[in-house]
Parts: structure tokens; sequence; C-alpha cells
């Protein structure tokens, strides 16, 4: 006896807690292939991390409702899948599907364009009559029946792709029209036709669903999709596009990554929902550079990994949130949210992005412990191999910025975070100490905080204590 199957849905699952919707990067899985439980499905881009979607039963792929590229909320539909079914639930679906056609045949009279949309309805392309809202604004745009054109996406959708191929080969209003089926062109006066533009299938053969369709859907004993519609279209590398073939223009386009969308979107609502206020203070480094200079070849030895300047920093950085918890804290509206757990969050930056993962627990780790999480968490960020664990909880955000140089800055507060601190370039200065001119290794804190929480005095005490930790060390300063 044939194995009883049933479809099921799967939803875009919750990766963290604040995330409300993802991006589809990359389908792993094609309609019709084996999946096991566990096994990889998809790829997604969220606001902060790339991640897999695992597949939670052992099955076979079927419609992918949601196409590469498109945004889509927590909870919604992003495929289906054929997997195998109780008695009980198998005798369920076939009295449901029972029930289906009935309702079909009874809802539907024998009218031409009812004939018509069935003699023309493909059982070989199921999704062949259903349209994404951008491909039916497209079409609209150029006038065009997307009955005449040929659909490459699953099931035979038509894709924006398609559309514009078909409009870069001349495709147009008028021969869309001369191409059509003769029903279609002999429909009664007085009926109307059955327009590509009518709307996208929402219920069991409601608005814009034709007889056609719900019948194929009933008799596949598969319930009709009402989510995962296609928005867009969008790389997730930025591809560069040269109007007129590059020759004579002035300008070119850069396509939007999800990634870059998401960049965009956390820094408008940090400027907006934050009053920034800035600060700087300046820190004689010519101790630290010694001590590192000391030490950094004895690290590199013995641990495999670059002694940076960023983990002293980050070392009194932690030392200076202890002595003010508030600046570890968070705005809530009617309250101060005050963080026990010191998570550093540490901006790194590729080639297209910049991405803050977090450096857990920072205060329970010496100066060799934080510049292994630095090290670890940079290379997993360029490999683009964090999870979204690496990029969750952090509380105060340090960037060092003097890696490119930069001297002087004024960074965006990490969204919903109270400051952020900046560590720019250290430069041999001529200083007065007691009367006298001497070259001193210096460098710049630049502090970004929320206005709402943080006032100039305990910002202010706040760098100054940083100050006093950096130029504190010594060359009997244990890393260990």
């Amino acid at each position: 006896m044939a194995e009883r199957m049933k479809w099921i849905e799967v939803i875009m699952p919750q990766l963290a807690e604040s995330l409300v919707s993802a991006t589809i990067g990359k389908w792993l899985k094609k309609p019709g292939d084996r999946v096991e439980q566990y096994e990889p499905i998809c790829e997604v881009i969220t606001d902060k991390v790339n991640a897999e979607i695992p597949s939670t039963v052992d099955g076979i792929m079927g419609e992918l409702l949601v196409e590469e590229g498109t945004t889509i909320a927590v909870g919604e539909a992003i495929c289906r899948m054929q997997v195998a079914a109780s008695d009980e639930e198998a005798a369920e679906q076939v009295t449901q599907v029972s029930q289906q056609q009935e309702q079909v045949q009874h809802n539907t009279a024998p009218t031409p364009v009812a004939a018509s949309n069935t003699a023309a309805h493909d059982p070989n392309q199921p999704m062949r009559n259903r349209y994404s809202p951008a491909v039916q604004s497209l079409a609209a745009e150029h006038g065009l029946n997307l009955q005449s054109i040929q659909g490459t996406g699953a099931g035979g959708r038509i894709t924006r792709k398609d559309v514009l191929t078909f409009v870069a080969q001349g495709g147009n209003a008028a021969g869309s029209s001369a191409q059509t089926s003769p029903a279609a062109q002999h429909t009664p006066s007085g009926v109307p036709s059955a327009s590509p533009f009518s709307g996208v299938n929402r219920g069991n053969g409601e608005m814009g669903l034709t007889a056609g369709e719900a019948i194929s859907a009933s008799d596949a004993g598969v319930p009709v999709r009402h989510s995962g519609i296609h928005l867009t279209e969008s790389p997730k590398i930025p591809q560069i596009e040269v109007e007129g073939g590059g020759q004579g223009r002035s300008e070119y386009f850069i396509d939007v990554t999800p990634v870059r969308n998401a960049i965009a979107r956390n820094m408008r609502q940090s400027v907006s929902e934050i009053p920034h206020a800035w600060t700087m203070i300046e820190v004689d480094v010519t101790n630290l550079v010694m001590l590192r200079n000391k030490l950094k070849d004895e690290f590199k030895r013995k641990e495999g990994i670059n002694l940076t300047y960023l983990s002293f920093m980050m070392k009194g950085v932690v030392n200076a949130i202890k002595d003010y918890p508030i600046m570890n804290s968070v705005w809530a509206v009617d309250k101060i949210i005050v963080k026990r757990d010191i998570n550093l969050s540490m901006a790194v930056g590729t080639e297209d992005s910049v991405l803050t993962p977090v450096i857990k627990h920072a205060d329970q780790r010496n100066i060799a412990g934080l510049a292994r999480e630095v090290d670890e968490l940079a290379r997993k960020t360029r490999e683009g191999t964090l999870k979204l664990d690496h990029m969750q909880g952090g509380t105060f955000t340090v960037n060092n910025t003097g890696s490119f140089g930069s001297i002087l800055s004024q960074p965006i507060i990490n969204y919903p975070q109270a400051a952020i601190l900046t560590f720019e370039s250290i430069v041999k200065k001529p200083v007065v100490i007691n009367d006298m001119i001497a070259v001193r290794s210096m460098a710049n804190l630049c502090l970004s905080l929320d206005h709402r929480i943080l006032d100039g005095v305990i910002s202010g005490r706040f760098l100054q204590r940083v100050k006093e930790n950096l130029e504190g060390y010594t060359m009997e300063t244990k890393v260990y």
C-alpha cells in the first residue's frame, strides 16, 4: 500500500526575541527534493546576521511560497512540504477534498469564461495563473497581458524577471492582446473577463481564484495559499547596473541589499529616537604602547593571535562601567533599565556592511580572554559564520576607528543602548608635562550618549575613569 501523505506549511520561525521579519536569501531545496529532519532548507538574512532554517520534519519539498530576496514576517508560511500522514488524518483529508470539489462544482457556473479558464489551465504548471503584486504592477505599467508570458518560476509562476525579459525582447500590449486565446476574445458582453489583475488568491476559491485553479488545488488536497506573497526580488550582494550600457552616462546604480537596508533602518531609528550628545577626551597611552610592544611577540607565539590595543581598551571600559553602571542601561519610556551583565558589542566592518557581535560577560574576562574573543568574533564576521547568538544581548558598544587612521569621530549609538565609545588612532605628539615638552603617544576617546539617560557630569566622569584605567597600565601589568 502506498504511503499516505499530507501537506503542511513551514512558517518563518522567530530566530531571536526582537526579530519580527527576515529575508529569504537562498533556497537550498527545490520542489520535489527529499528533506530530512534538521536539514537546512533555506538561508535567511536578518537585521543582525545570516542564518539557516532547518526542517522540523522528514518529507518532500513542495511549493516555495516566497522567492529569494523577499522579506517576510515571522509566522508567515514560506513553503509547503509533503509528509507522512496517519490513517485518521488521511481519511479526514479525503473528506475535505470531496467537500471542496462539491463546493467548487456548485459555485462554478458553466459560462464561456469559466470554460475557457478551465481549458487554459495546465496541470503541469499549477502556479501559472498566480501573480505577485510586483508582477502585476510591472504588467500594468507596460500594458501587458500576463497570459502571453512564459513563466520560469516554481510551478510555472511568472516572475519579475520574466516580465522584464519579455519587455526587453519587444513585447508590448498590442502583441500581448494578439496572442490571447479566441475564447477570451469572444467573452460575452456583461460577463467580467478573467483578468490577471483581478487580485491574488486569499481563500478557497474566493476573490481572483479561477475555477481551474480551485479544482487543481482541491484535487491535490492542498489548502489554497493565503500568505507568502512575493513582494520584491533582491540579490544577496550588491550588483552594479550601468544605465545605457555605461556609455555616456554620468552615474550608475547599486542595488540595496537586505543587510544594507537593515543598517539604514536601524541607523535612522537610532538618530530619530535617541537625542545624541557627544564628548571627547584625550588619553596618554605611552605606557600602554610600551607594554603591548613588550608582550605582543610572546603572546602571538603562545596564543597564535595578535594582542591588539582594543583588548586593553575594552578592559579599561569594563572596569569603568563597574564604577558607573548607569552607562550600561536602556531607556524604557517610564523607566531606565540598568543591565547587570556587561556584554560589550564590538563594531566590525566588512566590505559591504558593519556588524556588532557581542562579547558576553566581558567583566569576567582578563585581557588575554578579551583578545581571544576579539579575534574570534572578527574572524567569524568576515567569514560570514556568525550565529544569531553572537549578535544578541549587547549592552555597551566599543569601536576601534583608530585602525583606519581616524583621530576624531561621532559614532551613532547602537540602538537601544545608552552609549557608544570609539578608540581613535594613536598619534605621537609633543605634550607639556611638568612645564617640559615630551613626545608622548596620545589617543582620543569619543563618546556618543543618550541624553535622556546620561548627562555631561556622569559621562565626563565615566570618560575620566576610562582615561585613568588606560593611563594606569605599567610594564608589570599582566594580561592573564
